[in-house]
């Protein structure tokens, strides 16, 4: 047995050196196996409107416009609207000290759609994948530690299935309408993406530009199913994406 999975170390460890909220820095009772935030901020950040289950537009998915069907995606769980306290939080997430914001915000995200992804019935999950470049600038990918996060939470492998094959304008630096064209192109899936139940990870989403690109070609490349989880959906006539 490792030495760090002793019996009582974790205790101990706790006690020398308490949890703390990765969102809010209050103490914790203990770390356990749970999201790395506090009730409070948990509470505020899982609060959101009922959202369609295709879309993920604000509203009941019998009453939504898009009448239950997405050409996007499969389905879509979203962890909570974008606002001002959101957006500071997904900002820190993607610098390398907010890892750990990050892996809190995955941790909210399987704790509230749990039961849908185990309905989805996932096989692999997979991040949305960020340019090599701009990676080496931000020293991180808030993507991919989410994946990371939501694939140990939920039992399930996480593979990089999606390259982007080439660096693309920031989509919050475009107009709504020129999203598709800047991405289209811009990722390849691999062949091991076939007969895959696929859920695609990603920290925001707007009109769902990119994800619905990373979908094509997952589908292209064999997958059966591709489903979306984001940490926040920033809703047309509510708080644009602007991030930097």
């Amino acid at each position: 047995m490792a030495w760090w999975n002793l019996p009582g170390l974790a205790t101990l460890f706790d006690l020398v050196c308490p949890p703390r909220c990765a969102l809010c820095g209050v103490d914790l009772p203990a770390a356990g196996d749970g999201p790395l935030a506090c009730a409070a901020c948990g509470g505020a950040i899982s609060a959101d409107a009922a959202r369609c289950g295709a879309c993920g537009e604000p509203g009941r998915a019998d009453a939504c416009r898009c009448r239950g069907q997405c050409g996007d995606w499969d389905g879509i769980a979203v962890l909570t609207a974008y606002g001002d306290d959101v957006r500071g939080q997904v900002l820190r997430a993607k610098r390398p000290a907010g890892d750990a914001v990050a892996v809190a915000l995955a941790g909210l995200l399987v704790a509230k759609h749990h039961d849908t992804f185990a309905a989805w019935r996932i096989d692999t999950v997979v991040p949305v994948p960020m340019h090599w470049r701009r990676r080496l600038t931000r020293g991180t990918s808030a993507a991919d530690v989410l994946a990371a996060t939501v694939a140990r939470r939920l039992g399930l492998p996480r593979r990089r299935l999606v390259r982007r094959r080439r660096s693309t304008p920031m989509q919050n630096e475009l107009p709504f309408d020129d999203r598709r064209d800047n991405v289209r192109g811009a990722f390849v899936a691999s062949r091991g993406a076939a007969g895959r139940r696929i859920l695609l990870v990603d920290d925001v989403t707007t009109t769902g530009a990119t994800l619905a690109e990373c979908r094509r070609v997952l589908v292209e490349a064999g997958a059966s199913a591709v489903y979306a989880a984001v940490v926040a959906r920033a809703d047309r006539g509510g708080a644009e994406a602007r991030l930097t």
